[in-house]
């Protein structure tokens, strides 16, 4: 399963995430996150892990830009691919083709139904909190994705920490897992803490028996 690592703003943790075992890393380029960082330290930490030689997929999490901006923003930051996790629609999901995917919102079955529906690869489902995008730390219904997860590549997120990943792998089993402020220092959204990252991988691929299927 595939075992992503979001919010990173510092070389070093993407460093240690890599280390981990971690397959993807998430830039957040949305100006009003506590873990936003700037296309041009995005694009030299992204640099330097390819000087490195690290096999490692890098996203940038953005929402609501318009098309030309999403389609620049890839060549900027040499990232693989784009989250949307905004309010974008589905046809602007399918215009920015096999290089985007979007984050869902989930917090009722009307949440489902429109997932069930909704194109591309991979579909990552967060918790829908008020106000907020995501990164909240909130987890959602786990029982409510569960059947989802079955007919999608999907790629959990909202909540998951060291503790509770392995519990939420053997209820969804979901195609990935993705985790931001649940491997964060103590009262720092911009630090992850590197025991605590190692914990996270390792506990979500010893719950996942089962093969992540299609390539991110």
């Amino acid at each position: 399963m595939y075992v992503k690592v979001c919010g990173i703003t510092r070389l070093e943790d993407a460093t240690e995430a890599v280390q981990a075992g971690a397959d993807v890393l998430g830039f957040n380029c949305v100006p009003s996150s506590k873990r936003y960082l700037d296309p041009a330290s995005i694009r030299s930490i992204v640099d330097r892990l390819r000087t490195d030689a690290a096999a490692v997929i890098c996203v940038a999490v953005v929402a609501d830009l318009t098309r030309e901006r999403a389609t620049a923003l890839l060549h900027e930051l040499g990232v693989e691919r784009l989250q949307l996790h905004g309010d974008e629609p589905e046809a602007e999901l399918l215009a920015l083709g096999p290089r985007a995917f979007k984050a869902l919102r989930v917090g009722d079955n009307a949440d489902i139904a429109r997932a069930r529906t909704f194109p591309g690869h991979p579909l990552l489902v967060d918790a829908k909190v008020a106000g907020q995008l995501g990164g909240t730390g909130h987890t959602l219904d786990w029982k409510l994705v569960e059947p989802l997860a079955r007919s999608r590549s999907l790629i959990l997120a909202g909540g998951l920490t060291p503790e509770n990943v392995a519990r939420a792998v053997e209820v969804v089993r979901p195609w990935g897992v993705d985790v931001a402020s649940g491997v964060e220092t103590a009262g720092d959204p911009r630090r992850k803490d590197p025991e605590k990252i190692r914990r996270f991988v390792s506990a979500a691929r010893a719950a996942a028996s089962y093969a992540a299927g299609a390539s991110f």
